[in-house]
């Protein structure tokens, strides 16, 4: 499951996951995001917050992270990957090539670093 916040005002959403992502997640996400990407046009950033990532809990949940990855990167600037996290560590180096989004890691415990990265993409 995905606990996930919209910060309207610097445009950036912020993901934590705490257990395997479901697919419902990225269509609850989807209803909070699309309004606001419609509206304003893209989000600064995406942070994502997780101290290990928890994998997915079927296929479909795979499937619909897939599809959410598809349907938005064109339409954020920055994603801010906040982690210890070994696997997730090199999630920039694989990102980068099928997102259009610049990716970065941040250690967890840099929270405040990573979201002042992501609100000066405005």
């Amino acid at each position: 499951m995905i606990q996930f916040e919209l910060l309207r005002d610097p445009a950036v959403l912020v993901l934590s996951p705490d257990g395997p992502l479901e697919q419902a997640d990225f269509e609850r996400i989807a209803r909070e995001v699309d309004p606001f990407i419609a509206s304003h046009g893209r989000l600064a950033g995406v942070m994502i917050c997780a101290r290990a990532f928890p994998g997915w809990d079927s296929f479909g949940a795979l499937v619909s992270h897939l599809r959410f990855v598809r349907d938005h990167h064109r339409k954020i600037d920055r994603i801010a990957a906040v982690t210890d996290s070994e696997l997730l560590k090199i999630m920039p180096h694989i990102a980068k090539h099928f997102v259009s989004a610049e990716v970065r890691q941040f250690p967890f415990d840099e929270r405040a670093q990573a979201l002042a990265w992501l609100e000066a993409a405005r």
